[in-house]
């Protein structure tokens, strides 16, 4: 569909940050450690889950892709950004445009249901705990895990076809510092009402159905965490959702900024600091938050330190 696009030999060329041209240097400093982090914490964090015997349940399975998740659309996007602040040519071809928004909206789409997955896997853990290891059996979890890619591969595939129906020609300046959906929307010299239309309807069927599943399931586990009659209980429910919750509003949060900010140019700036809130920021505070405030992966982590050093002593 790209190479039959009449559009597919048009360059675009990504603004960025470049109403800061004194920040660039600062801006890369900064986003490359941002970036740097985000590898490192996700990478570490499937390799932890993955060598750790301790971390072999549903929770931590779903945690590894949410994980891996973050690393991958905060590679499709981060890389371009940092090379766009440093070089003077910030172009990218149609075709590579076009790659980077279809893997990036997949990815987001993946995410959003996969944090209510980890919902329903919360839900189960603390309203059925007897049952919990057999409600979430292996190919339950594997058959969700496949169901949040191939949904997120399937809204990213249908929204990606609605912007190659579209022409692209004359003004190619795309103010952001990726292939965002308005961004690259802006540019178009066809009527965009049909692709409009289908982004809104997938975005905002995604989001309600994703939140609905959320808010179910925090609904029930509070209704339990209210009934438990010992303290020990309550505390050990409560620690295996706040990680999860912090999460969930972070993410939900600042998509939600993004559906309520005017499409204006005063809105420009706004749309490209929340957008690089959650393809770039997000993503490194996510094995933070989860290593930080959880007690088996910190553990985790403490004895393979402990293994490292060992074995080097040795």
């Amino acid at each position: 569909m790209i190479e039959g696009n009449e559009s597919a030999g048009v360059t675009f060329v990504l603004l960025g940050f470049s109403e800061f041209p004194h920040l660039q240097a600062l801006l890369f400093q900064v986003f490359l450690a941002i970036y740097t982090v985000t590898v490192v914490g996700n990478l570490g964090m499937i390799v932890v889950i993955k060598i750790n015997p301790k971390l072999h349940t549903p929770m931590y399975f779903f945690l590894g892709n949410l994980s891996f998740l973050d690393f991958c659309y905060s590679s499709v996007v981060t890389p371009k950004l940092l090379e766009i602040l440093v070089v003077k040519d910030r172009t990218i071809p149609f075709k590579g445009c076009i790659i980077q928004f279809f893997f990036a909206c997949m990815f987001v789409f993946a995410e959003m249901f996969m944090l209510a997955v980890m919902a329903y896997d919360r839900f189960v853990a603390v309203c059925n705990p007897l049952l919990y290891t057999v409600a979430m059996s292996p190919k339950l979890c594997a058959l969700l895990v496949a169901g949040t890619y191939t949904w997120g591969g399937l809204c990213s595939l249908t929204v990606t076809c609605s912007l190659l129906e579209l022409s692209y020609c004359g003004h190619n300046v795309i103010n952001h510092y990726g292939c965002e959906y308005s961004a690259v929307l802006s540019v178009s010299c066809s009527d965009t009402y049909f692709s409009q239309m289908v982004m809104l309807v997938i975005s905002t069927f995604s989001e309600v159905c994703s939140l609905l599943i959320i808010l179910t399931s925090y609904v029930f586990i509070v209704v339990t965490i209210i009934k438990m009659p010992s303290t020990g209980g309550l505390r050990k429910a409560l620690s295996t959702c706040a990680s999860h919750l912090t999460t969930i509003t972070i993410f939900h949060g600042d998509i939600l900024l993004l559906y309520c900010v005017p499409n204006s140019k005063s809105s420009k700036l706004l749309i490209k600091v929340a957008t690089a809130f959650y393809t770039i920021v997000i993503p490194m505070l996510n094995p933070l938050i989860y290593s930080l405030r959880n007690k088996d992966v910190k553990e985790a982590i403490r004895e393979l330190m402990h293994i490292e050093l060992l074995s080097h002593s040795v």
